[in-house]
């Protein structure tokens, strides 16, 4: 594999991994805020959560598509 298409792949897995974590953490902050009656909170949470779903769906697809 080339090196700028492996550069490519890297960065790709470094940002999926990243944003699932962030997931992780949006969900798990939800939560927290629901438990408090932080209820509009919770829900941005849980929408971001989502949001950033869809993200790191498309950079499966762009990595899948190399």
């Amino acid at each position: 594999m080339e090196e700028g298409s492996l550069r490519i792949r890297k960065l790709l897995e470094h940002w999926m991994e990243h944003n699932d974590e962030h997931i992780a953490r949006f969900l798990e902050v939800s939560g927290e805020a629901e438990k408090l009656g932080l209820k509009e909170t919770s829900n941005s949470l849980r929408l971001a959560a989502e949001t950033s779903g869809e993200v790191s769906k498309h950079l499966r697809k762009a990595l899948n598509s190399m």
